[in-house]
């Protein structure tokens, strides 16, 4: 049923003279029994299976030692004081060596992959997510908007919104854990209005007709259906608008993310408190490629970590999925994307990102019908609750970005969001700002789209990234494909093929046009 993954337990050599045969209940061992077998058969039975990490008696052996190894360590390690990593209760009591499916990255994709994984599999496999910082004080999957919208060009993300709406909206039902309570992802089913200028009205209805087509209920609203259905819009510079009807609206990305990694603790998914350092790197000269040289093509089988109490240990993984958010493009010149010989050579076009989002009050705002309102420029904003509070946000443009953020997020509010906002709600002109905060998302810069599926050179490397600031809505859909493909080697919900890998290799962009 699992393609490409091999089991196995963590192979360490020990003497199994002390052991009973009858525990190991395997017909060889009951062969070192016979009276009638001399030691020096028993001997050369020995060495042929320890001397075989593979054979089946040496695996139920490891099994075996490695399971008593757990039962001891929990009755132990309270009276003995054994070293332990776990400082936040976010990690195994035993630190793991081994894994079948290692996740690196536990935000919201990385943990929603291992939710799904184990969701699928069951006990099938052995999943873990490495994630350095569990609080994701800094992390976009808790800090952004949580918006939901059908808006895009592409069919891929199209479709992947629509099929993380319908999750999102029954998460009470799919992330279940009994005993615990319900959670409450104060979904806002409000809409989500994209304005558009001359310039992008006759793409606007394109696009619109395309995520029709697909199941999004959006419509194209002349200046005469805006005016009369958000009066406080000043509509100067705006040539139409597409409002979503259906599967639209903002939720709490926090909470949900807390929901899919509670769900996926209770499945059975591991996770590690640890700090991804790299790759362990093994050589196997019966592996011929184009680019590489015979003999010399090399793999990945072991993630190298940092634990919280600064060791670094090794876990040996059958596939690594990479789902790293902003540090995507770093971090996969650890496995030599971007540096090694033949396609290795390409590299991940993934870069940091910045979002600035602020809270600002103002009592004279529009109210209950406010839906999430994006303007041409790119400035979005929604209502919280009903007291005249609002949220407001941009990402700077390319050449408003600074490497060393010379403006602060003040600064930014004032020249590039205040004025539009003024301009766009003349309502808003007493607003007060309240509060800012900044975070930065994956952006793909070869064609604002996500990347997705095994990489070319490693067969054992799975990439679930670049999602351009949309990882919350998309993260279901990206979590289903990866599994999909883990599991079956196709896809069966969604056909996200174009999202691949290859797409850098052969330089053909798959340009997603309604990013903001």
């Amino acid at each position: 049923m699992f393609r490409h993954v091999l089991w196995s337990r963590p192979l360490v050599k020990f003497d199994i003279t002390g052991i009973h045969p009858r525990t190991l209940n395997f017909t060889t061992s009951q062969c070192l029994n016979k009276d009638d077998r001399k030691d020096d058969q028993k001997d050369d039975l020995k060495a042929n299976y320890m001397s075989d990490p593979n054979h089946p008696m040496t695996r139920i052996i490891n099994a075996f030692k490695y399971d008593m190894a757990v039962f001891r360590h929990k009755f132990t390690a309270s009276k003995e004081g054994l070293e332990s990593d776990n400082l936040d209760g976010d990690v195994p009591l035993n630190f793991p060596v081994e894994c079948d499916v290692i996740v690196i990255g536990g935000g919201m994709i990385g943990s929603c992959i291992g939710y799904w994984l184990k969701q699928t599999a069951l006990g099938g496999l052995r999943v873990i997510v490495v994630e350095k910082d569990p609080t994701y004080r800094n992390s976009s999957s808790v800090l952004s908007g949580g918006c939901l919208r059908q808006q895009f060009s592409l069919e891929e993300n199209i479709e992947m919104s629509l099929f993380g709406a319908e999750f999102i909206r029954k998460t009470n039902v799919a992330l279940k854990v009994d005993g615990a309570e319900p959670l409450d992802m104060n979904y806002h089913p409000y809409g989500h209005l994209c304005l558009a200028s001359e310039d992008q009205a006759e793409a606007m209805e394109n696009n619109c007709a395309l995520q029709n087509s697909l199941g999004a209920q959006n419509l194209i609203y002349s200046l005469e259906k805006l005016r009369e259905k958000f009066p406080w819009i000043n509509l100067d510079g705006v040539a139409l608008g597409c409002y979503g009807l259906q599967n639209s609206g903002w939720f709490d990305s926090a909470t949900f993310l807390y929901a899919l990694k509670r769900k996926a603790l209770n499945l059975g998914t591991e996770f590690v408190t640890a700090e991804a350092l790299g790759f362990e790197f093994n050589y196997n000269s019966s592996i011929s490629m184009s680019g590489i040289p015979e003999g010399e093509y090399f793999g990945i089988d072991k993630l190298v970590v940092r634990t919280q109490s600064g060791k670094t240990r090794s876990i040996k993984f059958a596939i690594a999925v990479v789902a790293t958010g902003v540090a995507s493009g770093s971090f996969l010149k650890n496995a030599r994307i971007g540096e090694g010989p033949g396609i290795l050579s390409v590299p991940m076009q993934i870069e940091p990102r910045k979002r600035y989002e602020y809270y600002f009050h103002c009592p004279e705002g529009p109210g209950l019908n406010t839906p999430m309102t994006i303007d041409p420029s790119g400035v979005y904003f929604r209502r919280v609750g009903l007291a005249g509070h609002y949220v407001v946000g941009r990402s700077p443009a390319f050449k408003e970005q600074t490497d060393n953020d010379l403006e602060s997020e003040q600064e930014f509010f004032r020249n590039h969001i205040r004025p539009i906002l003024k301009r766009r709600v003349a309502r808003f002109e007493n607003l007060e700002l309240k509060h800012s905060w900044s975070h930065a998302y994956d952006y793909n810069n070869f064609d604002n789209t996500g990347i997705l599926g095994m990489h070319p050179y490693y067969h054992n490397l799975y990439i679930a990234t670049g999602f351009t600031g949309y990882g919350a809505q998309h993260a279901p859909a990206v979590a289903q494909a990866i599994t999909d493909l883990i599991i079956d080697a196709r896809f069966t919900k969604l056909n996200l093929a174009r999202l691949s890998f290859d797409r850098l290799i052969t330089l053909e962009p798959i340009m997603e046009e309604m990013c903001f």
